[in-house]
């Protein structure tokens, strides 16, 4: 008995160490705050029900990112229609203090990872932003090394060409708000969140 609440002691501490994480990675793949609370927290949950499945030793990011990664999908698939903007996220505004024109290039971006396809920009941001090799991101998408490094490759070359062309559009969310979204989509959140 001791040394199953040690065990779940260590799992809990190793999953409320990924909080950040899993809510920054769920605000990536729902672009709404909310809605990607509940995901995480769902995510979360399964996590510690399943514990018993984890095999310690393992990567426990790379399996909490799958499970939610996995939940995401699932309540995509069901899902029939879209969710409204949270008020609360368009309330809030956002200032680039050192540049002007720095919330307009973020909010460029934003909207040209937007554009990428799902697979793309999931792979992007969490190679790119939240610093996962090539090979933890394959296991957390479930996919092999050299597709994650494809899809890397093509995403990058794709948001290039977007920003270089302009092509990136408008939607609802003022540039206001671009670094939070960017901060949210590619996970760069205070205390060293998406660190290995």
């Amino acid at each position: 008995m001791r040394s199953l609440q040690a065990s779940d002691e260590t799992f809990r501490n190793g999953l409320t160490a990924l909080i950040p994480q899993l809510r920054a990675f769920a605000r990536t793949l729902c672009r709404n705050r909310a809605e990607a609370d509940d995901l995480a927290q769902d995510a979360l949950l399964k996590a510690w029900n399943a514990r018993e499945r984890f095999e310690p030793g393992t990567n426990l990011k790379a399996w909490a990112f799958m499970i939610l990664r996995n939940q995401f999908y699932s309540d995509r698939r069901r899902a029939w229609r879209s969710c409204a903007l949270d008020p609360e996220q368009a309330e809030r505004t956002l200032v680039a203090a050192s540049c002007p024109d720095a919330g307009l290039e973020l909010d460029e971006l934003r909207r040209a990872l937007a554009l990428l396809p799902d697979e793309q920009r999931e792979s992007l941001i969490l190679v790119g932003a939240g610093g996962f090799s090539y090979e933890e991101v394959g296991e957390i998408c479930g996919v092999a090394t050299g597709t994650i490094k494809s899809r890397v490759s093509r995403a990058r070359t794709r948001v290039e060409q977007i920003l270089a062309e302009g092509a990136f559009g408008e939607d609802d969310v003022p540039p206001a708000l671009a670094m939070d979204a960017i901060l949210a989509q590619l996970g760069k959140l205070t205390h060293g969140a998406w660190a290995a």
